[in-house]
């Protein structure tokens, strides 16, 4: 009797740790982390049914294990929810993390676009600034040209003024001579009428150059008017650009400066915690602001060779190469660059301008010098006539310093000697040779402050060279 009470809680047992065994193997096959544990746990559990068939074990026994069992089991439940709600906890971190990289990827998108647009407006500003300049040119050769008129058809009024006032005098000349000699009256009364319909002629001409010469002073006030009127304009548009270059180098470039700065401490900060991936995106966010800098530096430079006060002094340009190559020294010996003047003048300059255009002209042959050669520079200058240079209009009365600047790198397509001295023209690509595209337009804007030309020759592989002619005296 004790032996069937016992068989059938043994199978109460049985049937009941099989029910376990398998709400263990369901909760399991939920609980992927803690797999291990569990399938040791149902090893464990199979053993001891195994001993509790072998060995008859009794019930109390297998109550008080299968207690134990629960009571890890909840423990490892208590742990798995932790982990959830850690797992919880950090995704929901991740989403402000990503919103919050999405909302700085906008508003960086939004300040490109708003540099962009701002960019464009200076560059449409210069271009108007150039072009209200080209009418004031125009303007100014015309009002030259009627005022030689004027004074043209004044010296042609005053000859005929001597000549009507000699004719007069033949006419009195001769009227005295028809009292005189009768017998030559009727003569010299048709030369009278005959003189006296060319005084007609002739007091008609004057009055017709009197009526162009008041018409002509018309249009010279106007033009004075509208000449002052565009000046005006002048003054109002290089003030507009001096306000739009103080917001150029200082708002503008303020963001940039942020952006350099916050991606500079990220890597340095976290350096740990980005892919690589990452850090090549920060490295290239960093090159770029710098270029954008450097670009608005650039555009900045240029717009003050328009606006900025020019002071012309005498200086021997041998004594601007010794200065600008002090200046340089650093980056000389680093290129081991070599530098070698010929020749001398002395030229009426603006000192600051005129050393921009060394800078520049050294800076490019530095740039464009061939891989495993060291760069040499060649500088000539001499004392020109302007009717020597054949192929451009200079004043051919005048004299000219012709400064050669010839260096030893790549060269570039004759077909492209006009275009270089465009803004934002590159002739190669940005990742081959930095920069941004408005040196050599720096150049010819100071060539041009000075009344000068700069033309420029090469050929491939075969270096280059430019030819700088200034005004002297």
């Amino acid at each position: 009797m004790v032996n069937r009470e016992r068989r059938d809680e043994l199978v109460i047992a049985k049937r009941a740790l099989a029910f376990e065994i398998k709400e263990k193997g369901k909760r399991a096959s939920e609980l992927a982390i803690a797999n291990k544990e569990l399938l040791f746990q149902t090893k464990e559990k199979a053993k001891r049914a195994a001993e509790l068939v072998a060995l008859n074990k009794s019930l109390a026994a297998q109550i008080e294990e299968k207690e134990n069992l629960a009571a890890e089991l909840i423990s490892i439940n208590s742990e798995l929810s932790f982990q959830n709600q850690e797992k919880r906890k950090r995704a929901a971190e991740l989403v402000i993390a990503n919103k919050k990289l999405l909302f700085e990827n906008k508003e960086k998108e939004k300040r490109a676009s708003e540099l962009a647009i701002a960019n464009a407006d200076l560059m449409f500003q210069n271009l108007e600034k150039g072009r209200r300049a080209a009418e004031l040119i125009v303007a100014n050769a015309e009002l030259e040209f009627q005022n030689e008129e004027k004074e043209r058809r004044a010296a042609e009024l005053i000859v005929a003024n001597k000549k009507l006032l000699f004719q007069n005098q033949e006419k009195e000349k001769r009227a005295a001579e028809l009292v005189v000699q009768h017998q030559e009256k009727e003569k010299r009364a048709a030369e009278l009428v005959i003189a006296n319909i060319e005084l007609l002629y002739q007091n008609g001409e004057k009055e017709k150059r009197a009526a162009e010469l008041v018409i002509a002073n018309k249009e010279l006030a106007f033009q004075n008017k509208e000449k002052e009127k565009r000046a005006a304009e002048l003054i109002i548009i290089n003030s507009e650009l001096k306000a739009f270059s103080y917001v150029s180098s200082h708002d503008l470039q303020e963001p940039l400066r942020k952006i350099q700065i916050y991606s500079k401490r990220i890597i340095e900060l976290d350096q740990e915690h980005l892919s690589e991936k990452g850090k090549e995106y920060f490295i290239r966010m960093q090159s770029a602001a710098a270029r954008m800098r450097m670009l608005i530096e650039d555009l900045l430079a240029f717009s003050r060779l328009s606006v900025a006060e020019r002071v012309f002094e005498d200086i021997d340009l041998d004594i601007l190469i010794a200065q600008v190559k002090e200046e340089l020294k650093d980056t000389i010996d680093e290129k081991q660059l070599t530098i070698n003047s010929t020749g001398s003048c002395k030229l009426r300059i603006i000192p600051f301008q005129f050393r921009q255009v060394l800078h520049n002209l050294i800076g490019n042959a530095l740039k464009f010098s061939k891989p495993g050669l060291a760069p040499h520079i060649e500088i000539r200058s001499r004392i020109v006539k302007g009717g020597d240079i054949i192929e451009h209009s200079l004043l051919s009365g005048s004299d000219y310093c012709h400064i050669a600047f010839s260096d030893n790198g790549i060269g570039f397509d004759p077909e492209n000697k006009d275009r270089i001295f465009e803004v934002f023209q590159r002739l190669h690509g940005l990742h081959e040779y930095p920069g941004s595209g408005i040196g050599l337009a720096i150049v010819k804007k100071v060539v041009d402050n000075h009344g000068g030309l700069i033309t420029a020759t090469g050929e491939l592989n075969k270096g280059a060279t430019f030819n700088i002619y200034i005004p002297v005296g």
